[in-house]
């Protein structure tokens, strides 16, 4: 089956070796290979959402929090 973009194939947390149900959604992108509206979302538990969170943005990647399920359609430069 193919997804589609957006849509959630997992709901489990997407730090590695974690099988904890998500409950969050760090949407990021990377801005030298995706556009503004080009989202990469990793799903997170509680434990694993600063982790997540703090592992995109020490990269300089823009990144946001949402609860999971939530759909950000872009993500901004930090400062927009």
């Amino acid at each position: 089956m193919i997804d589609l973009p957006g849509s959630i194939s997992s709901t489990r947390c997407s730090r590695a070796g974690c099988r904890a149900a998500a409950t969050w959604a760090v949407n990021w992108r990377n801005p030298r290979i995706h556009t503004p509206d080009r989202v990469k979302v990793w799903l997170a538990c509680d434990e694993h959402r600063d982790y997540l969170y703090d592992y995109v943005d020490a990269r300089g990647f823009p990144v946001t929090i949402t609860p999971a399920g939530v759909v950000v359609e872009r993500v901004p430069e930090p400062g927009e």
